[in-house]
């Protein structure tokens, strides 16, 4: 840790030379790329001196401590030394997960997807409510989000969604929903009470860019269609849905939304180009993982990864162990508890094996 931070620091100099030059400025994507860098480091080397400071004032309260005569003195002494060395174990915690190496895929945008499991029109109905819950949180946090696809029921549950989300660092965000989310509540057409037990999938894709994804164009099979609906509803005389289908992996995207083909196609484009990013994305995780295994989970969508009771009013993450008693609040969108909590664990896991390797090397 000590080396890295050395290292930081150093290029944190380098940064800081760097954006005083005004040529700078003629090349805005290199200009944005150092600026973000530079503000990140500034962080780590601010709190760097605030640490040696407070390392200081510790040393020069100890010293106080010991030489002191007056009793009074030395008490008030103690009481700082207890605050100082509190802030100061606090400062450490923080510049500790500071200098974990950022995910590249974390500023990322995402294409997430919800579609109904096991549980019928019930979990069409939580469809629908996970997505609002997204929504709103996505909405207080001044991120941007789009439908891309829908395929809604008659009883206004959604059988499948599509949608974008974009903004700052929304992968580091959400990157944790993927899998499988269980709901149990009492169905509004349920007329014994029963509690019923239903399931949808979530699926996080961080998008790619163009240059990041090459698909050629004789790899695709693209067929168009009218859209449909329930109830006649989003029925177009024109054929205006779009498949397409990857060839070389088999990933196939359906998207009917627009009433222009040409937008469901680029919309399309956009959701497969994302699908083989991720299974890209995954095999690379998967070698550089090899034998280890996460505990908040690589995003495997075929792992159940909360629990929705609505009768309690609870919402267990089985990842980490997590309940809380304010379901009806985190399906209104105050989710920054839970996804804080899971990018901690994610980042106490990450300090963890580092330092297992460091044990290792020794």
């Amino acid at each position: 840790m000590n080396e890295r931070l050395i290292s930081l620091l150093k290029r944190y100099d380098e940064l800081s030379e760097l954006i005083q030059d005004p040529s700078l400025v003629k090349d805005q994507n290199r200009y944005r790329s150092v600026m973000k860098e530079h503000s990140y480091l500034s962080e780590i080397s601010e709190l760097h001196i605030n640490i040696e400071a407070l390392e200081k004032q510790v040393s020069d309260a100890k010293t106080l401590i010991q030489d002191e005569k007056d009793t009074d003195m030395k008490e008030l002494a103690r009481e700082e030394l207890k605050e100082l060395e509190t802030k100061l174990e606090s400062d450490n915690e923080k510049l500790k997960f500071l200098l974990i190496p950022k995910d590249p895929l974390d500023e990322k945008n995402i294409i997430m997807e919800i579609r109904a499991g096991t549980g019928g029109d019930e979990a069409a109905l939580f469809v629908a409510d996970l997505y609002r819950m997204y929504s709103r949180f996505a909405e207080t946090k001044g991120w941007k989000f789009e439908i891309m696809n829908s395929n809604e029921t008659e009883l206004g549950g959604i059988k499948e969604i599509v949608f974008s989300i974009s903004g700052n660092n929304v992968y580091e965000n959400l990157r944790y929903e993927s899998g499988v989310h269980r709901v149990q509540r009492v169905p509004a057409t349920e007329a014994s009470g029963r509690i019923h037990t239903s399931a949808v999938t979530v699926a996080v894709l961080p998008e790619a860019d163009e240059t990041e994804i090459d698909i050629k164009q004789d790899d695709l099979r693209i067929d168009v269609m009218r859209a449909g609906g329930p109830g006649g509803q989003s029925v177009n005389t024109t054929d205006s849905a779009v498949r397409i289908t990857h060839l070389p992996t088999g990933v196939t995207v359906h998207c009917q939304d627009e009433k222009s083909q040409i937008k469901n196609k680029a919309k399309a484009m956009r959701i497969l180009r994302a699908r083989i990013y991720e299974l890209e994305e995954s095999k690379a995780a998967a070698q550089r993982a090899e034998a280890r295994k996460s505990q908040v989970g690589s995003g495997d969508r075929s792992q159940r990864i909360r629990t929705y009771n609505f009768p309690q009013n609870r919402l267990t993450d089985h990842r980490i162990n997590l309940t809380l008693y304010k379901l009806d609040l985190v399906m209104n969108g105050e989710t920054a508890e839970l996804f804080d909590t899971l990018k901690l664990s994610a980042k106490e896991e990450l300090l963890m094996s580092s330092a297992s390797s460091d044990n290792d090397e020794d």
